[in-house]
């Protein structure tokens, strides 16, 4: 084994020297699918009458289709869309398909057909929900896939362009499933006719953003597949002829199609329809790819939308890719920012807290010193008091002397004198 090149994200490319056997994993895969058999879900949209019963009996070669009886002339039309669907195990050269072909009569068969898409909408995004409640059950072993792989949507061959119906259908339902749209009854139409109408029909849906399934190339296709995919193209949309009987040619063989006075139109003849083309993408080749296509573009956008309206999100971390050592680095900065912040808040935390204390000391320290001058002033107002009292005290309990006695007396005798001064 020899390393030949690598890439950004340190994935190698080896030569192998010798053969190791897993290169036969697609004969496993082949086996297996050949052994399990496929599903196929198809669902066909057009006016009563306009040919889909007789295309799909003639594409698939069987009377998938019963016939129909006509309904009496007294009979009341049926009003609306109707979803009907019908199932046939086929079987070809060992290959098993459950084939599910689901109608929807009464479409465009109103006077009014506003809304007429709204059933055919609903159904399919009921089959939606259907598959992704499977999806979230606890045991999945089970899971039953009836989604629509592709629709194919019938045109009234008028020769003009697309009606309001035919614009607002596809515009309703082209991002639910893969669109092929065809041009029902295609020999009513001359083959200039058709050429125009073919242009017109591309012109409207290019013009109003319609998707419509188209098969791509890519590098891994040879030139033949390359080629198939690019005459598939030139003939979208399909003009198509269906027949379920045979007639006889002049030179006697015997072909599927529909005899005229003029001529006979053959089913299986590229120069006449586009029946071939139209089988070889819905059948030969592209079969897997609208299943694929079902499965992991238009389900899964679908499934995105329907989770993201019922409040979940997604964490894209979980999926994406990590280097050990960089885990390890954001794991030690996450750590020390964490260690930071729990030290800034224990931080905060112990300033306050000295700040409440230090208030309180504060506080305390003013009410005692208030307290003690209260308290001094009381003691200075008492004493003062006892004071005087010792005093008031003292003079009246010492005795009066001779000699104050003597000098208090001509104050007396003085004072009577000034009383008779006047006369």
């Amino acid at each position: 084994m020899k390393s030949t090149s690598g890439n950004a994200g340190g994935v190698q490319k080896k030569k192998m020297n010798g053969y190791v056997g897993f290169s036969n994993y697609p004969n496993q895969v082949h086996r297996r699918s050949v052994k399990r058999g496929f599903s196929f879900t198809l669902m066909i949209v057009g006016e009563s009458g306009i040919g889909k019963s007789t295309l799909i009996n003639t594409l698939f070669d069987n009377k998938i289709f019963p016939d129909h009886e006509e309904s009496p002339p007294s009979a009341e039309p049926v009003k609306g869309v109707d979803i009907t669907s019908m199932s046939a195990d086929i079987q070809e050269s060992g290959v098993k398909l459950r084939l599910t072909v689901v109608d929807t009569p009464g479409f465009g068969d109103s006077i009014n057909n506003e809304d007429a898409w709204q059933p055919i909408l609903e159904n399919i995004e009921s089959r939606f929900d259907a598959y992704l409640a499977q999806e979230n059950r606890v045991n999945r072993s089970k899971i039953s896939d009836n989604r629509i792989d592709s629709v194919i949507y019938f045109i009234k061959p008028t020769g003009h362009c697309l009606r309001a119906i035919d614009i607002e259908f596809m515009k309703r339902l082209h991002t639910k499933v893969n669109l092929i749209p065809i041009i029902a009854k295609a020999d009513t139409l001359t083959a200039r006719e058709l050429e125009l109408f073919k242009a017109k029909i591309l012109a409207d849906i290019n013009y109003h953003g319609i998707q419509i399934f188209k098969p791509v190339s890519d590098e891994f296709d040879d030139s033949e597949t390359v080629t198939d995919n690019r005459e598939i193209l030139s003939k979208i949309p399909f003009a198509v002829v269906g027949s379920e009987k045979y007639v006889d040619r002049e030179d006697g063989t015997s072909v599927r199609g529909r005899r005229y006075p003029w001529g006979i139109i053959e089913v299986e003849n590229e120069q006449h329809n586009d029946f071939i083309k139209l089988r070889q993408m819905l059948l030969r080749t592209h079969m897997e790819e609208l299943k694929d296509t079902t499965d992991m573009v238009l389900y899964e956008n679908y499934r995105t939308q329907k989770l993201l309206s019922m409040g979940h999100v997604q964490d894209n971390n979980v999926f994406r890719e990590f280097n050990p050592l960089v885990q390890l680095e954001e794991e030690r900065r996450a750590h020390e920012a964490k260690m930071q912040k729990m030290e800034a808040e224990m931080s905060a935390v112990f300033q306050q807290k000295v700040q409440e204390k230090e208030s309180k000391l504060k506080q305390s320290e003013e009410e005692l010193y208030a307290r003690h001058k209260e308290m001094k002033t009381v003691l200075e107002k008492q004493r003062s008091e006892l004071d005087d009292k010792k005093k008031r005290a003292e003079a009246s309990a010492r005795p009066i002397t001779p000699m104050e006695h003597h000098s208090a007396a001509p104050t007396t005798k003085s004072k009577k004198k000034n009383i008779f001064s006047g006369f």
